[in-house]
């Protein structure tokens, strides 16, 4: 834990917030600067890389899909192949593309408030919409979200069949990114499914990042999001894609999706870029993502290992078996120092253990996220036990 002394003095010394934003804003800067030029790290994100690199993904896109084909038109042509596709995948009979997984949901469960007659939708208090999306649902589509419960943990089954007033739709935020990426066990996701079924409601997935849940489950993609009625996907979050999202579920509620898509302003003229990119990922890194899963697990015990041995009070790594191949690191400092602490580690050794931004969850408690991707892979957990001594040894004490 940072001395006593050293928190009062920051506090007696706290900047104005227009020099905070100006300080945050050059450690964003020399963040992309660090994730470009390191040599080791556990994952490359999408938006640290230029142009170039970006257009780089579709090299090789003739083997995805036939580019002497016509290009398509408002949804139409490679559009079409992938909505089929992501149907496929996920065990549905239609799906349609979105723009932004925010409009595809929006859409999604105002369609079924629709078919219900009820717009209350009950999820998590932690879940997208309600920490993400400026209160979209309410504001927007005419829905009435409602918080089954704040906590971080996945909602229980008891907690769905005993909610104080009705709802025509659960939603269930597969993982849940803010609760530290977590997804309930099978038992508890079907018993959860039954539990708002036994009250009429219908189920929505927020599968933004279910590609990756089949490690956990056990069960094969089709088998888990068959669970639900519908279901959304994003192709960028963990496919690395230049954006864009399906919804999936019946025939019939994707065909009306399509009309409030248009109405919404989603029915975007070309979308070929895009599209390619979903099926490269589709076909590229979905096959790796249960690697990437089983290897961040390694990851996750080698961080633990190596912090205790190098006598950090304290330090938590949540879930400690991670459920995808993301988790969260908490440490007992302020965000500023442990970011500035993650930036000059890769700065000055080329190795960039922590390269996401730090967030103060509490006084003098710091929490970031981790994910294992392709380069990731090569490290050992000797590795990530010495990068972390390392970066526990520029802690100040």
């Amino acid at each position: 834990m940072t001395g006593t002394g050293e928190n009062t003095e920051q506090a007696e010394t706290a900047e104005p917030p227009e020099q905070q934003e100006e300080q945050h804003r050059r450690m964003r800067e020399r963040r992309v600067a660090v994730h470009r030029s390191a040599k080791r790290l556990l994952a490359r994100p999408g938006y640290t890389a230029t142009l170039r690199e970006r257009l780089g993904l579709l090299d090789g896109a003739g083997e995805l899909y036939d580019l002497d084909e016509p290009s398509d038109v408002y949804g139409n042509g490679i559009v079409t192949a992938l909505e089929e596709r992501t149907a496929a995948l996920l065990g549905h009979e239609a799906a349609v593309f979105f723009p932004t997984g925010t409009m595809a949901q929006q859409v999604a469960l105002r369609c079924w408030a629709g078919r219900t007659g009820n717009p209350v939708v009950a999820l998590h208090g932690l879940g997208h919409p309600e920490v993400h999306e400026r209160n979209a649902f309410s504001r927007v589509s005419g829905l009435r979200p409602v918080r089954l419960t704040g906590e971080p943990r996945q909602p229980a089954a008891d907690e769905v069949r005993d909610f104080g007033e009705p709802f025509g739709a659960l939603m269930l935020e597969l993982p849940l990114r803010d609760g530290g990426y977590l997804l309930p066990t099978w038992e508890e996701l079907t018993e959860l499914v039954g539990a708002a079924r036994e009250r009429d409601a219908v189920v929505h997935f927020d599968g933004a990042r279910l590609w990756e849940s089949t490690v956990h489950f056990g069960r094969p993609l089709d088998e888990i999001a068959g669970l639900a009625d519908s279901v959304y996907v994003s192709f960028y979050k963990s496919l690395k894609g230049y954006g864009g999202a399906a919804l999936a579920g019946p025939r019939t509620l994707v065909e009306e999706a399509r009309a409030w898509r248009h109405r919404y302003g989603g029915n975007v003229f070309q979308q070929f870029p895009t599209a390619l990119s979903a099926l490269a990922g589709l076909e590229r890194e979905l096959p790796r993502l249960p690697e990437y899963v089983t290897h961040a697990r390694v990851v996750a015990a080698a961080l633990r290992e190596g912090f205790a041995e190098a006598g950090l009070p304290w330090a938590r790594v949540h879930p400690e078996v991670p459920h995808t191949h993301e988790f969260q690191v908490w440490l007992p400092y302020d965000a500023d120092v442990v970011g500035e602490v993650s930036i000059r580690q890769g700065e000055e050794t080329g190795t960039l253990l922590f390269g996401r931004p730090w967030d103060e969850t509490g006084p003098g408690i710091a929490l970031t996220e981790v994910g294992v991707e392709a380069e990731g892979l090569e490290w050992t957990a000797d590795d990530v036990k010495a990068a972390a001594a390392d970066f526990a040894a520029r802690l100040p004490r």
